[in-house]
């Protein structure tokens, strides 16, 4: 009786919760549709399911992450799903520390606007902003969670920080150190003793940065092993912390051990793919020579990039060092595995949002069929940065197989183009109008072209200009420009009109030439004859008939902002084909780039420019067309076109007749100062000379520092100058600016 009785309550309860579904409906559910939440049930309407099932798939949808609470409730065969939803975080704040820095929102807190909320992210995101001011060199940082629930329901979040305070190096230490001078060791770590004055530009303000401590031995060592120290021995730094005054002592043990000498150097290739003697003139290591680590991995680099260049893009070059610890010698190893030619199976491009595929392509010396090539792979990454149509751009190589692989091309948009509509009023020329509109890369068809119209009282200037560097994309490129001008004086006017148009030829990578022909009209008139500068030689009309021949070679990696090769062009002017004017003119520019980022470990650059003009008068050299010097490209601190001889008139009156010769050069070095709006420290030194027989005749300089910004409407130059050498009458300048130009 009693098993009947237990039998028949088991068939009860199974009948109880055995329940057949009519419908199936859900409330409250906003991150999941109802389709896709249907399709995640194992029953569908008609079904018999038990609780067993049911407690299934109410787990199964508070798995999805998006709810705080799930249930089920039934109702004569109706089943209703109810969820609570995760609230969202509308807002997130940093207070105290990088407030400003957007980067720091998605690089370390990690959390963005729109997500669910989840405490267990919270604190993670708060344990990270930790680790990061810790890196900065702060202990005893404290972080809070500040969270404030909206009137629409979602919750603010407000992570504030309080800094702790950062450990300053008052004495830095090395034992064991004889045979080097410690002092070249603050070129390459980053944690250095505090000097006097530390918070000035070159000083060392000793602050301590806890993410480099344990690199820092590793560079020590590396110095060590550039001067053939292959046994030096660097240990963690042992660091005292004074918590009172948040000023620390440390020190390194260091065992310097035996300078080695290169007894021999050995080249093997597992697969002989290139005569042994052309690696060797390719590498700098010499027998008898101390051992030098960094130019052991230049080497090794160079036989990766010949090799490479003969289409073996997967090559491995892997060096090896043979020590003999007795006579403190080490044989150099190179083992060379080429692995298989490489064809390039496609190129992909991609960032591109305004910028025709075919003006990238043509500009890439590697397709869809050619073989690899290291050298042509990094020309064509310079090849794009020299075009200024991006901000950056990689070419990513993805493996296909042994033999193939696509090039994926990544490029980033900049501005190009830019319209300045102004306005402003002088004291002279009264009220100016100007609109101006150019484009380097219109409508993305690497065309440039630029229109401007500025009108004042006294002055009106009309220009056009066009360019296209590859005609219908080939090595030939062209230009044609116009403008119209008046400018009225005091004591004259000049009305000026021009046209210039050429052609030009890529004949190599590097090397470009042009063939241009310019014609110019300036008239004078309204000339005050009882003016004490009107000496007739100064205002006599003319036009000019020009012949133009340029060769260039440029091999840097950038337009805007190289950091690697150098440019060299020589121009030719003839004049006299026609017109009053008949001179020759010569022009020679030479601008070299070395990024520092690899010697000093940031993103500087330093810049040499040199220029020399000449001009020879074979018949009639009017003075606007002879060569003055001042301003950005010449002579910063003076004003633009005042440095040149001079002649005084029966007055006394000084008049600027230009020179027929000149040189002037600049040295300049570039720092970021804020990364992230793209802006830049530059300070320069520069001198120039001009004369007429002799370049000694005017001698200036001047020095300065200036600010580089990539603005929304293109690069401009802020220069803030003194001069050198200042004499009587000179016109000095202590602000100038130009927008648009090269560094």
């Amino acid at each position: 009786m009693r098993i009947f009785l237990a039998i028949l309550l088991t068939l009860i309860t199974v009948n109880i919760f055995a329940m057949t579904v009519k419908s199936i409906n859900y409330d409250g559910m906003v991150h999941i549709s109802k389709p896709v939440a249907l399709r995640m049930l194992d029953f569908d309407v008609g079904d018999t399911i038990d609780d067993k099932i049911l407690n299934e798939s109410i787990k199964k949808y508070f798995k999805q992450g998006y709810f705080d609470d799930v249930w089920a409730e039934f109702d004569d065969g109706n089943l209703t799903y109810l969820f609570k939803e995760k609230a969202i975080i509308s807002k997130i704040e940093l207070k105290g520390w990088k407030e400003n820095d957007k980067d720091v929102l998605s690089t370390v807190v990690q959390i963005k606007k729109g997500s669910l909320y989840d405490k267990n992210k919270l604190l993670s995101a708060k344990k990270r902003i930790q680790e990061a001011i810790a890196q900065d060199g702060k202990i005893d940082s404290v972080v809070e969670i500040e969270e404030e629930t909206l009137d629409n329901g979602s919750i603010k979040v407000t992570f504030i920080a309080n800094e702790g305070e950062e450990i300053v190096i008052e004495k830095l230490d090395y034992i064991g150190v004889f045979g080097l001078d410690t002092d070249i060791f603050n070129d390459v770590i980053a944690n250095k003793e505090h000097q006097f004055m530390g918070w000035f530009w070159g000083r060392n303000d000793g602050e301590m940065k806890l993410s480099d401590l344990g690199y820092d031995p590793l560079r020590i060592r590396d110095t060590y092993m550039q001067y053939g120290y292959l046994d030096a021995k660097v240990d963690v730094p042992f660091v005292r912390v004074n918590f009172d005054h948040y000023t620390a002592d440390m020190s390194y043990q260091i065992e310097e051990g035996e300078i080695y000498y290169i007894s021999g150097i050995s080249i093997n290739q597992v697969s002989n793919v290139i005569d042994e003697a052309k690696i060797r003139e390719i590498i700098s290591l010499e027998e008898g020579e101390a051992f030098n680590i960094k130019t052991f991995r230049d080497d090794a680099q160079k036989i990766k990039t010949i090799i490479a260049d003969l289409s073996y893009a997967f090559v491995q070059v892997v060096p090896d060092l043979k020590k003999n610890k007795k006579d403190h010698t080490v044989e150099v190893v190179f083992k060379i595995t080429p692995g298989d030619k490489v064809k390039i199976r496609n190129v992909v491009i991609s960032g591109n949002n305004r910028t025709l595929d075919r003006i990238i392509r043509r500009e890439l010396y590697l397709g869809p069929g050619d073989m690899y090539s290291l050298t042509d792979l990094k020309d064509s990454r310079n090849s794009l940065g020299r075009l200024g149509f991006f901000d950056g751009n990689t070419i990513e190589e993805k493996r296909i197989d042994n033999s193939n692989m696509d090039l994926i091309v990544k490029v980033k948009e900049a501005p190009t183009g830019n319209v300045q509509l102004g306005g402003g009023y002088g004291s002279y020329g009264g009220l100016l109008v100007t609109v101006a509109v150019n484009d380097r890369n219109i409508w993305g068809s690497g065309i440039n072209m630029g229109v401007k119209a500025e009108q004042s009282e006294r002055t009106k200037n009309y220009s056009f200009n066009i360019s296209n560097p590859r005609l219908n994309d080939s090595d030939f490129n062209g230009n044609f420009s116009i403008f119209k001008s008046f400018s009225e004086y005091n004591d004259y006017s000049v009305d000026s009109q021009g046209v210039s148009i050429g052609t030009g030829h890529r004949f190599s990578r590097h090397i470009s030439g042009y063939l241009g022909y310019s014609f110019s009209e300036n008239a004078y008139s309204d000339v005050n004859e009882s003016s004490t500068v009107a000496d007739t030689r100064y205002f006599e009309s003319y036009a000019k008939s020009s012949i133009l021949i340029n060769t260039k070679f440029d091999n840097t990696d950038d337009y805007y902002l190289p950091r690697e090769g150098y440019t060299v062009s020589q121009g030719f002017e003839k004049s006299g084909l026609g017109g009053n004017a008949d001179f020759f003119k010569s022009r020679t520019n030479f601008a070299k780039y070395i990024g520092l980022e690899d010697y000093i470990g940031f993103d500087a650059i330093f810049r040499y420019k040199a220029r020399f003009y000449f001009a020879a008068d074979t018949g009639y050299l009017p003075i606007a067309d002879k060569f003055y010097m001042g301003g950005i490209g010449s002579v910063r601190g003076y004003e633009s076109y005042s440095i040149s001889p001079v002649e005084t008139d029966s007055d006394g009156n000084i008049i600027r007749v230009g020179g027929r010769q000149t040189f002037s050069n600049n040295a300049e070095l570039s720092f970021p100062l804020v990364p992230k709006a793209k802006m830049r420290l530059v300070t320069y030194l520069d001198w120039g000379f001009i004369g007429d027989d002799s370049l000694n005749e005017f001698s200036r300089g001047g020095y300065g520092v200036g600010l580089e910004w990539f603005s929304p409407v293109g690069p401009i130059q802020l220069m803030f100058s003194k001069p050198l050498n200042e004499q009587a009458g000179d016109k000095t300048t202590s602000f100038e600016f130009t927008m648009g130009q090269r560094f």
